[in-house]
C-alpha cells in the first residue's frame, strides 16, 4: 500500500489542495447507486436535517448520533451524506456495484480484486453491503483517525482472513491486485515476478522476528519508521 499509494498520491505537480480535492471527490463517488435509474427524493433538500427520505431502503442513524460516533461535524456529515445519497439513493451498496464504480477510476487495468478487498474493509458487519454508517465510520478513521487508527485500518485491509497477522500470500494477493488495477500502461515492463519481489522486500522490513508473518505490532512499528508512508497519510488530513 505504502509505495504504490505514495507514488499515486505524489504523481505530477498537482498542488496539495488539488490532491485533497481529488481524494475527496473519489471518496464521495466511491459508492455507486444500487438503483441507477431511481429519481431523486422530493425531500432531498432537507436530507441533512432528519434523513427522512421516502426512497431510502436503509435509513442511517441520526446526524447527532453519527457526530458522536465519528470525528466529523454535523455539517461535514451532511456534505458526505448528500454525496452518498446522490450515488446511492437506496442507502446501501453491494459489492458488484462497488466494483463497477471503482473500475471507472482505473479503466486501464482490472480493479475488481482490489475493490473486493476494499469493500471487505468497509463492510464491517459482513452482511454483503455497505451503508452510509459503514462508509463514514471507515472514512472517519482514514481521514481523521490517529496514526495508529489509520495503520490498524490498513492492517485489517491486508489481513485477509482476519487472523491477526499478514502472511506472504495475503500480501502477494494485495500487491498483485494493485498492479492489476494500475494496468500495463503504468507498468509496461513489469514482469510476473515483480509483485512477489515487493512482498519479499515488505517482509524483510516488517517481519522483525523472521517467523514468516507480520503482526500488527510489527506493522505499525515499521510503518511509523517509513517516511514515505507517513507523508502519504498526511495527504488525507483535512480533506473535507
Amino acid at each position: 500500500m505504502s509505495r504504490c499509494g505514495g507514488r499515486l498520491m505524489a504523481r505530477g505537480n498537482t498542488s496539495t489542495s488539488q490532491t485533497k480535492k481529488t481524494i475527496k471527490q473519489r471518496f464521495l463517488k466511491l459508492l455507486p447507486c444500487c438503483t441507477p435509474e431511481a429519481p431523486p427524493s422530493i425531500s432531498e433538500r432537507n436530507v441533512e436535517d432528519d434523513f427522512e427520505l421516502s426512497t431510502v431502503c436503509h435509513r442511517p442513524e441520526s446526524m447527532d448520533k453519527l457526530e458522536e460516533q465519528t470525528k466529523f461535524t454535523k455539517k461535514e456529515l451532511q456534505v458526505l451524506y448528500r454525496g452518498f445519497k446522490n450515488e446511492c439513493p437506496c442507502g446501501v451498496v453491494n459489492e458488484e456495484n462497488f466494483k463497477t464504480i471503482y473500475s471507472q477510476f482505473f479503466p486501464q487495468g482490472d480493479s475488481s480484486m482490489y475493490a473486493h478487498f476494499l469493500f471487505e474493509a468497509f463492510d464491517t458487519n459482513k452482511n454483503g453491503s455497505v451503508s452510509f454508517e459503514d462508509f463514514v465510520f471507515g472514512l472517519s478513521i482514514i481521514l481523521r483517525g490517529t496514526i495508529n487508527d489509520r495503520l490498524n485500518w490498513a492492517f485489517n485491509l491486508y489481513d485477509l482472513n482476519k487472523d491477526g497477522c499478514i502472511t506472504k500470500e495475503e500480501m502477494f494477493d494485495i500487491m498483485k491486485s494493485i498492479y492489476d488495477m494500475m494496468g500495463k500502461y503504468t507498468y509496461p515492463t513489469m514482469q510476473d515476478d515483480i509483485p512477489r519481489e515487493h512482498v519479499e522486500s515488505f517482509f524483510q522490513k516488517m517481519d522483525r522476528n523472521k517467523d514468516g508473518v507480520v503482526t500488527i505490532e510489527e506493522f505499525i512499528e515499521s510503518c511509523k519508521k517509513d517516511e514515505n508512508i507517513m507523508q502519504s497519510m498526511q495527504l488525507f488530513d483535512n480533506v473535507i
